[in-house]
């Protein structure tokens, strides 16, 4: 573990008083996501390991960013913040230009829920739930204006376009892996949101299911989703708008 002086990274310190609004100086209404001198490290206060150093970059409407690099280097935790699932240590993270340290934990829980749309290697799917109930769920959460037979529909048509709509009852044990993945892409679709954001998503699966996630990926960002992929698999690395790798913490 690095032994550091216990200050942010970079020396980039975030001043909230001095904001006099919650925007960024780079606000741009094609921006979904903006980080400005990004840090995130962890530590106990008297050594501290730093993941990410001073990271900025942006994710517009119609990008599909991807992200690449060994294990280790800090990819997992970008996508984390760019999910508001986590907070950086300093530097400054907006999403649709709102700042995210001034957001409440119930006004981020509402952002992931209808316009972030997450997924995982290792699918999250609930096991005695069937496909169409997965995708549902959601939906269920956030019932603003829920109606039920407009969203069941909705579902059923986003597990035909993933390739399942013949697949609505069953459960995840009946499904093979690239299966299950093309569920949960389903489920991250269900509430539109603005952007899709995956880590590792073929990490968990053969080489054929692999290659229809990447398709399938490929696809929906040609319909016009936003898409942020952190992987191994160098065939969807190479297929991005915009293509980073990350070494030590910063994208190359």
């Amino acid at each position: 573990m690095e032994s550091v002086n216990p200050e942010p990274c970079g020396g980039v310190t975030v001043r909230i008083d001095m904001i006099s609004n919650n925007k960024s100086e780079t606000d741009d209404k094609k921006v979904i996501i903006r980080a400005e001198d990004l840090c995130k490290s962890y530590g106990n206060g008297v050594s501290e390991l730093r993941i990410l150093k001073e990271i900025t970059v942006s994710v517009e409407y119609g990008d599909f960013v991807t992200i690449s690099g060994a294990s280790g280097v800090g990819k997992s935790t970008l996508l984390h913040l760019f999910g508001l699932l986590d907070k950086p240590t300093s530097g400054r993270l907006f999403f649709r230009g709102m700042d995210q340290a001034l957001l409440s934990d119930k006004e981020k829980s509402l952002l992931r829920n209808t316009a972030i749309g997450l997924v995982f290697q290792f699918f999250h799917l609930l096991p005695e739930f069937s496909s169409l109930e997965n995708v549902l769920l959601p939906a269920l959460i956030n019932k603003n204006g829920l109606d039920i037979n407009k969203k069941e529909k909705l579902a059923k048509e986003l597990l035909d376009k993933v390739g399942l709509g013949h697949r609505l009852g069953h459960r995840p044990s009946e499904l093979s892996g690239g299966e299950q993945q093309r569920v949960a892409i389903a489920r991250a679709l269900i509430n539109g949101p603005d952007v899709i954001l995956a880590d590792e998503p073929t990490g968990n699966l053969d080489s054929e299911s692999s290659e229809g996630i990447v398709s399938l990926l490929k696809s929906l960002n040609s319909e016009g989703y936003s898409v942020v992929v952190v992987t191994h698999n160098k065939d969807l690395a190479q297929i991005g708008s915009k293509k980073y790798s990350m070494v030590d913490g910063r994208l190359m």
